[in-house]
């Protein structure tokens, strides 16, 4: 993206000046910065693509395989399923955090500390927060590919046994929303690439744990309190009862959670740029 497009004096006239102002508070400058990164990964289209394959592998490895032996497990409302029924919503969820938290987490870092992308763009009209606001939602556009992807997955395999799950990918980006926003705040506070174990410390637990391949009853009261406040763990009940047909008003409170830790962190990221930046 061009800081040129947007660089404006306010010495050319004040009306023209606010002009701009007024153009890039509608959002025009979040959609710039996203138009380019679609372009910038114009060139790099296999690795965007690789995320696509690896919840895939683990469905058809773990899902498909193993789940001939494990049968059928207690799924949404207690009614048994087969396993692979079970596994594949929880992947999807999967899916949609790593789409979106890996790219606002490593690749902000990126530009953030050795690109120096947002000290031109932070040169132009747009403030911090519509950094934040591009840099999310270039994030989602990314998780949702990766979601609408799985989510034709798990049609051609049978493994979706209600309309509702048709709201299953507004769920995976809401899920998107939270851990991207979340990732991004995380990120302003790194100062080196070895930060970024705690990323791995904090996504590899909850793959593993929040309900994506066992039911949460199997594990002791205490672990189960933990795990049920995770976002994660929400977004992988949300789906698993779209998917199966299983919806009660519990949805709607998951929902809000997400959507309230996605807006902290929107808000929160949004101040971190402008204190590192403009100060």
């Amino acid at each position: 993206m061009s800081s040129v497009s947007y660089r404006v004096s306010p010495s050319a006239g004040p009306t023209r000046y606010l002009a701009r102002l007024r153009r890039v508070g509608t959002g025009v400058g979040s959609l710039r910065l996203i138009e380019r990164h679609a372009r910038a990964y114009g060139h790099a289209w296999l690795l965007f693509a690789s995320g696509i394959f690896e919840p895939l592998f683990y469905l058809l490895s773990v899902g498909l395989g193993l789940g001939v032996l494990v049968g059928k497990v207690p799924g949404p409302g207690g009614q048994p399923i087969p396993y692979r029924a079970f596994v594949a919503p929880g992947l999807l969820a999967v899916s949609s955090m790593n789409g979106a938290m890996y790219d606002s987490t490593f690749n902000v870092f990126f530009r953030l500390k050795y690109d120096k992308l947002y000290d031109a763009v932070l040169a132009t009209p747009m403030r911090p927060g519509q950094v934040a606001l591009g840099e999310i939602g270039w994030a989602l556009l990314r998780g949702t590919i990766y979601a609408v992807a799985f989510t034709l997955v798990m049609v051609a395999l049978d493994l979706v046994h209600s309309l509702w799950a048709a709201l299953d990918v507004p769920v995976a980006v809401l899920i998107g929303f939270a851990f991207a926003a979340i990732g991004m705040t995380g990120t302003t506070y790194m100062k080196s690439w070895q930060d970024f174990d705690y990323v791995i410390l904090a996504s590899l637990p909850l793959f593993l744990f929040s309900a994506t391949f066992y039911p949460l009853s199997i594990y002791p009261r205490p672990v189960q309190v933990v795990i049920a406040c995770t976002p994660l763990y929400q977004g992988v009940v949300m789906l698993r009862d779209l998917t199966v047909g299983v919806v009660g008003p519990d949805l709607l409170w998951r929902a809000a959670y997400l959507a309230a830790l996605g807006l902290i962190g929107l808000y929160a990221s949004g101040r971190r740029i402008g204190k590192l930046l403009l100060v």
